[in-house]
């Protein structure tokens, strides 16, 4: 058993918004359950009557009745709610709990002064939107692209969009031209709404050129809109229209489009590493039952709360942040580099601190950000909790890759004893997280609490058995209403399937390792395509990871397993090459004093098996858009494959640092002979 960090308070069941929902079940439904476990086993079990108490429990909309809640369970293919019809948008601006005067959306940039916007002016900006898209044309099923960063007005046009039936996709202003049309000719938007630029620290970006070549490359455009954010004063191009010109005063009044439950509400993308992004379809109904249970839930989120999660509008949790206000609680964006601190009339400077500070200007309640962030807030030794006033913050939640312990000892070291740290994973895919926290559950070190509610997740072993205490391949083996309506022109379905069920049919792979504990606690250990099969015995990245950037001298680093061929296999027992290559602290080399400090960390934190064969410095880790190391891709360039084949550059972040591992491949190769 790891080390408890938090314990729920003795009165959670009477101050929880599970609490009240465990109460709910008792009077209307007729259920008790003595703890979490007995729980979530009714939620995966009884599929049905757990996903109609969320509906029920939540007083979801509906303008026609459903016949069925899950009509069909198979997957891939499940019908959740036939005959039933609502609208995402209406539930999201029902607000429930605030005022009409009450501030629902504050947006920190560090492009302009901060913006906030009442429930009131939030349901006039997308009436007000709502009718200038209409007046574009838009109506049900057609596509408005959203070049444009984390800011209030994004959260307008996908409420605007969705109120008509029609279906948002968002990149982010940061992606290059080539990333959005891989993105967007599959979906052929009708009407573009792009940004004129923004500013990242003190350092102004022009997007004025990307979003003339965006728009030349999408022969569906029938409209553009630019908002002026980066320079109010410069006029939009003269075909397009200004956002003043889409949000001008109408009298025509706020509705909402009947749609069914699967109608898609947004299109979200793969991270397109090795090909084109998958266009993953959503729906307004599985998005709006699964975040109204997640946020509420499990996040214990409601009209008391400011809740904030760093990211950009091309990362999943950008949508999931935005579903906030449906369960009441006030979302705090932010536009800019988390990284430096910039004040008026003076250069940025690096500072780690700067959300922390946001934390406390806007009275945060719960505080979303990525594992790599926290970790490197510990690695520059930051103590928030003792430099700003942080005492409203009750919840904290950590996506993205793994959290090792370290990390979350130097939360409740450096930020609050008192917090709910909430490890969590899930995926693009499926919009949420489906392991994660709870506040009936302690929290222990390095480890994810729980399993999600109605979230059937399991460790598979390599023959297909289900494995506990053990690590195994990550699936889930019962539907879920946020799982893909499916891929955006997908007709037969092949590509969805391909993508998830074709190694256990009718079962989702996600395409993680997991070890799944007997109290149903998770630990996850990294992308089952990276895994490091070192002579038989599979080793996650993740920890690997940990060890490595824990070290004062490596600033990032990835790791890759060759396998061994049947030549070489008699030379090595089959345990192939651990190749790690690292990213050091500015003006460090590496020389075999540290290469040696490394292997001594490895062999001693983890195992001899994890020492490195090799070890070699780069500048820089390929990461995808949304900072995501890119393991295989490496894999394939060290094992021959052209760069062009082996990663799509518009999808990275960093394409440059590729060619250190295409000239590595080819010294080998020549080493080799072959």
């Amino acid at each position: 058993m790891r080390e408890v960090l938090w314990t729920p308070p003795a009165d959670v069941r009477e101050n929880s918004r599970i609490g009240d929902y465990l109460r709910w079940l008792r009077t209307h439904r007729g259920l008790e359950f003595a703890d979490y476990q007995e729980l979530w086993q009714w939620s995966v079990t009884d599929l049905a009557g757990f996903w109609r108490s969320i509906w029920d429990y939540f007083d979801v909309v509906a303008y026609d009745q459903p016949t069925a809640t899950l009509a069909d369970p198979a997957m891939p293919g499940a019908r959740w709610f036939p005959g039933a019809t609502l609208n995402y948008a209406e539930h999201v601006l029902r607000m429930p709990g605030r005022a009409d005067d009450d501030p629902v959306v504050i947006g920190h940039s560090q492009t302009r002064a901060p913006v906030t916007r009442t429930a009131a002016q939030l349901r006039e900006d997308v009436r007000r939107v709502r009718a200038g898209l209409r007046r574009l044309g838009v109506g049900r099923g057609d596509r408005v692209a959203a070049y444009l960063p984390n800011i209030p007005e994004t959260f307008v046009l996908l409420l605007a969009t969705a109120s008509l039936g029609a279906v948002f996709s968002s990149c982010a202003p940061e992606f290059g031209t080539r990333s959005v049309t891989d993105r967007w000719r599959q979906i052929e938007p009708k009407v573009l709404v792009a940004v004129d630029g923004y500013r990242y620290g003190d350092k102004a970006i022009d997007r004025r050129d990307e979003v003339a070549a965006i728009r030349a490359e999408l022969p569906s455009l029938e409209r553009t809109v630019l908002l002026d954010y980066l320079d109010p004063a410069a006029p939009p191009p003269g075909d397009a229209l200004a956002w003043s010109e889409l949000a001008a005063a109408t009298d025509e009044p706020l509705a909402f489009e009947p749609v069914p439950f699967a109608h898609p509400l947004y299109v979200l993308y793969s991270s397109g590493t090795t090909g084109l992004p998958k266009p993953i379809v959503h729906g307004h109904g599985g998005i709006l039952l699964e975040h109204l249970k997640m946020l509420a839930l499990h996040h214990d989120l409601g009209p008391a709360d400011r809740f904030f999660w760093f990211t950009t509008t091309g990362w999943m949790m950008w949508n999931f942040l935005v579903s906030g206000p449906a369960v009441g609680a006030t979302i705090v964006l932010f536009d800019g580099n988390p990284a430096v601190r910039v004040e008026p009339g003076a250069p940025a400077e690096p500072d780690l601190g700067t959300l922390w500070r946001l934390a406390a200007e806007t009275g945060l309640t719960y505080f979303g950000t990525s594992a790599p962030f926290l970790l490197a807030c510990r690695k520059a030794e930051l103590r928030p909790g003792d430099s700003v006033d942080l005492s409203a913050l009750r919840g904290l939640g950590s996506t993205g890759a793994p959290l090792p312990a370290e990390g979350f000892t130097w939360v409740y070291d450096a930020v609050s004893p008192t917090l709910q740290l909430q490890s969590l994973s899930g995926g693009t895919d499926v919009c949420t997280g489906f392991v994660g926290g709870v506040p009936l559950l302690p929290v222990r070190a390095g480890e994810i609490t729980c399993r999600c509610l109605g979230a059937r997740v399991e460790a598979r072993s390599a023959d297909g058995s289900p494995v506990v205490g053990e690590l195994g391949e990550l699936v889930i083996t019962a539907p879920m209403p946020s799982m893909p309506v499916g891929f955006w022109n997908d007709p037969d379905g092949r590509r969805y399937r391909e993508a998830y069920f074709e190694v256990y049919p009718g079962v989702w792979r996600h395409g993680d390792w997991i070890t799944i504990s007997e109290h149903g606690s998770c630990v996850i250990t990294g992308r089952s395509d990276a895994t490091l099969n070192r002579g038989g015995v599979r080793l996650g990245t993740a920890e690997f990871y940990s060890v490595v950037e824990g070290l004062d001298e490596v600033v990032d680093s990835v790791v890759v397993h060759l396998e061994s061929d049947a030549r070489r296999a008699v030379d090595d027992g089959g345990a192939g090459e651990l190749l790690l290559f690292v990213v050091l602290a500015d003006g460090l080399e590496l020389d075999d004093a540290l290469r040696a400090k490394i292997a001594r960390e490895l062999r001693t934190a983890l195992s001899p098996r994890h020492v490195p064969d090799e070890i070699h410095q780069v500048r820089a880790v390929p990461r995808t858009l949304s900072a995501k190391k890119l393991e295989v891709p490496v894999k394939k360039i060290l094992t021959g494959t052209p760069v062009e084949s082996a990663a799509a550059t518009g999808a990275l972040a960093n394409p440059e640092s590729l060619t250190a591992f295409e000239r590595f491949a080819k010294e080998r190769a020549a080493r080799a002979g072959t």
